[in-house]
């Protein structure tokens, strides 16, 4: 009765910040899905695909820690509001990558850079604007859930919205497949990012301050700001009692954040960028044989989301301070993605045990996220909140740069070592001749980029180069395919395992660092 009593726009809120939150993934994992197909059109290999990758995540990590200024100096409405149109702009750019890139080689050649392929700097420029756009999504959406909900209710608010990275993850594996299939890899960018804009409409009509808010009633006001904060003190149109950085970061609570999402950050975004192309490397999905997996995958992550967002009331209620009952929660969630440490071992038997396994480890991610994020609101005041999830943001995403970057020089070593020895093999044995014949010819791709087939997994070849080389000897390339691509993936798996084995025990690292920095609850007044 008594939410009855006090009302409930603050859900409304609440539902703005979540559909935002699936806009938000839905445009940064367009491109994991075309991992497979951009990688065969433009003959990148991993490591190029990594620098994409790692291009957005270190733009998108600088300007989370400017995005919390920028939000808490625009105002959560208007800031927000930039935010999702800049994103959506640079989502759909990613369609025109490579008309764009054609133009930043010329301009690079013009000062004597000439090594950069076309596609990899058009898709690094739209990637980069990307990610300045999509920082400014969590410092608002917290900043916005600090102004409507009590600390009590704040971590159970932040789980329903962070569900919508899951939503977005979701969508994106049961949408832009079909999207391919049909109009080109093109239109699965130009549709999606379209998307934001309607969002838009509703926000602008929705959202205002609290103080502001017709729609809120009074008694749903009082129950919002049932804990006085010092809020900000404006003079001529400034703030005057801003809070530095430099202030911010001599605290132990900044610091505790930073780490537990410099340390965790990037297994999600392993998850999230990955995981197409492991289905591809381990078990020869892609295309829209990969929508059911991963959309039943990223749907089990949804009940970490709001559960654990939800857990550690329990804690609380029990009469735990928020910040004691939350830590308490998050050393139970950590231990919870050892079960990655399953998934090679176990994988023989089917692709859904790496997909179960996974999916139970990027619950977890989610549960650990929900209530990491609450920290910050559990310790600072609202006027702080955004900068420094702006901080923890920028650590989370250089963490995932480093993720991104080691994960793609792990692939391609092991790559190239099975490819090596693959070739020394082959070489003496009857395959020989044939090969001998292969090393005399020169192959170029669509776009006029020479390949040297001595050094390529063979099965990630366009079929126009593949039918080249079966012409040669069909049943010599079938035999050569068949022992390259079983080396390959053998070398993949152990690299694969390297990477899990992280992702696994990332959780209880970072949560032993973040309580040996911050033991119990201190409330900072600035």
């Amino acid at each position: 009765m008594k939410q009855q009593v006090i009302g409930k726009y603050r859900w409304t809120i609440c539902a703005l910040l979540f559909f935002a939150t699936t806009v938000n993934y839905l445009d940064r994992q367009v491109l994991s899905l075309l991992k497979p197909t951009l990688e065969r059109e433009f003959d990148w290999s991993n490591s190029d695909y990594a620098n994409i990758a790692s291009v957005f995540q270190f733009v998108y990590a600088i300007s989370l820690l400017f995005a919390g200024r920028i939000i808490d100096k625009l105002g959560t409405k208007s800031g927000y509001a930039w935010a999702i149109i800049i994103w959506s702009l640079a989502a759909i750019l990613h369609a025109y990558a490579v008309p764009v890139g054609m133009s930043i080689v010329t301009v690079l050649g013009w000062i004597g850079i000439t090594s950069v392929p076309f596609s990899i700097a058009g898709f690094m420029f739209s990637r980069a604007i990307l990610g300045f756009g999509e920082a400014g999504n969590f410092p608002a959406a917290i900043k916005a859930t600090a102004e409507y909900f009590p600390k009590k209710e704040r971590s159970f608010a932040t789980g329903i919205f962070n569900s919508g990275t899951n939503v977005g993850a979701i969508l994106a594996p049961l949408s832009v497949p079909w999207m391919v299939s049909k109009w080109g890899w093109e239109s699965a960018f130009f549709i999606i990012g379209a998307i934001g804009f309607l969002w838009l409409i509703f926000w602008f009509i929705y959202y205002d301050k609290p103080n502001s808010q017709k729609r809120l009633s009074v008694s749903e006001l009082n129950y919002i700001n049932e804990e006085k904060e010092v809020e900000d003190i404006v003079e001529n149109g400034k703030v005057t009692n801003r809070i530095s950085w430099t202030t911010l970061m001599g605290y132990r609570q900044t610091w505790a954040f930073a780490i537990g999402k410099f340390m965790t950050d990037g297994v999600w975004w392993f998850f999230l960028f990955w995981l197409p192309g492991y289905l591809k490397d381990q078990y020869s999905m892609e295309g829209t044989s990969i929508i059911i997996p991963l959309t039943v995958l990223y749907s089990m992550t949804m009940v970490g989301s709001i559960g654990g967002g939800y857990f550690p009331t329990y804690f609380i209620n029990k009469g735990m301070k928020p910040y004691e009952g939350r830590m308490k929660a998050m050393l139970m969630i950590a231990f919870i993605p050892l079960v990655v440490l399953a998934v090679q071992p176990l994988g023989y038997i089917s692709y859904w045990v790496p997909v179960i396994f996974i999916g139970i480890g990027a619950s977890a991610h989610q549960a650990w996220s929900a209530n990491i994020y609450t920290t910050v609101s559990d310790m600072f005041p609202k006027r702080a909140i955004a900068t420094v999830v702006g901080i923890g943001g920028m650590a989370g995403g250089l963490g995932g740069v480093v993720v991104s970057k080691v994960g793609g020089w792990l692939f391609d070593g092991y790559k190239l070592k099975a490819v090596n020895e693959t070739w020394d093999k082959a070489m003496h044995s009857n395959l020989a001749p044939y090969l001998d014949k292969i090393k005399g010819i020169s192959i170029a791709d669509k776009h006029g980029v020479w390949i040297d087939l001595t050094q390529k997994d063979w099965s990630n070849l366009t079929k126009d180069i593949q039918t080249q080389l079966q012409v040669i000897d069909p049943i010599q390339f079938h035999s050569f395919s068949i022992l390259q691509k079983a080396a390959v993936h053998d070398h993949l798996t152990i690299a694969y395992s390297i990477m899990f084995a992280f992702c696994a025990v990332a959780y209880l690292i970072a949560w032993k660092i973040m309580k040996s920095l911050v033991p119990k609850e201190k409330i900072i007044n600035l």
